[in-house]
């Protein structure tokens, strides 16, 4: 398995520092948030996007994906969410990442059925977009449908190649599932998993991964006995949590404990 950050852990960083980091400290590649906040997002213009792109390759580290923000399940009309994804898909295609992030972000006076039919109509419509372009999207477990079980009423509804999932360990735990539980029901979907550490589920502020509760080893086990051999990045929410500790200096730290439960599991 290849090894990656998200820059939630470092916000605003200009680029040519987060691949700094990622080279110092031995990571493949790097998620990044894509949101106006942050140095790469939907608004750069052909140019910067190019040149985004070639730091990218001249630093010989990947591109993971881009973090976005649409809401698939959201109430409201379709067409300015599959335009939020249409957008991130073509940033995306400019910078050679595989994989958009999308969040389920189903509301309140939904019902269940409500919100998964609506999320799989807008992700169908915008696979045909994102076939064309070569990116896969991925619906993250998380908030409205935070279980592997949760997002696979989504995307046995969807049934395209383009539409996958992304695994957040911490969301699935909080939402009870067990890891294999949880892998079971996104193997046959499962774009990459974004690991994290925290000290409760009543005290979400991201720890030094393996200071916390979360079952990375069962996570990594399970994953490694099946022989996926895909992504994990850490997604340390340093953006959300001011006190949270400095991810710089964990980055080489993180890397190793990740490379322990993956040399204990092999």
């Amino acid at each position: 398995m290849k090894l990656a950050f998200s820059t939630l852990g470092v916000p605003g960083l200009p680029l040519t520092d987060v691949l700094a980091l990622a080279r110092t400290h031995g990571y493949h590649g790097v998620e990044l948030r894509a949101h106006p906040e942050e140095p790469v997002h939907p608004g750069l213009t052909a140019a910067q996007r190019a040149d985004a792109a070639a730091a990218f390759a001249s630093a010989g580290v990947d591109v993971l994906g881009l973090a976005g923000y649409a809401r698939v399940a959201a109430p409201g009309a379709d067409e300015p969410v599959i335009a939020e994804i249409r957008a991130l898909l073509d940033l995306a295609r400019d910078l050679g990442a595989p994989f958009v992030r999308v969040f389920p972000g189903g509301g309140t006076g939904q019902s269940p059925e409500e919100a998964d039919a609506t999320a799989a109509r807008r992700l169908g419509t915008a696979a045909e977009y994102a076939a064309d372009l070569g990116v896969r999207i991925l619906l993250e477990t998380h908030d409205s449908h935070r279980t592997g079980a949760d997002a696979m009423r989504v995307l046995g509804l969807v049934g395209h190649r383009q539409v996958g999932a992304l695994w957040d360990v911490m969301h699935t735990w909080l939402g009870g599932e067990q890891p294999a539980e949880s892998f079971a029901a996104l193997a046959p979907h499962l774009g990459y998993v974004q690991v994290k550490d925290i000290a409760s589920a009543d005290d979400t502020t991201p720890l030094p991964l393996g200071a916390g509760v979360l079952p990375l080893s069962d996570c990594v086990e399970i994953l490694s006995r099946h022989g996926w051999d895909g992504w994990l990045c850490w997604e340390y929410e340093k953006r959300w949590y001011a006190d949270a500790a400095p991810l710089p200096d964990l980055l080489t730290p993180g890397r190793e404990h990740l490379s322990r439960l993956l040399n204990e599991s092999a």
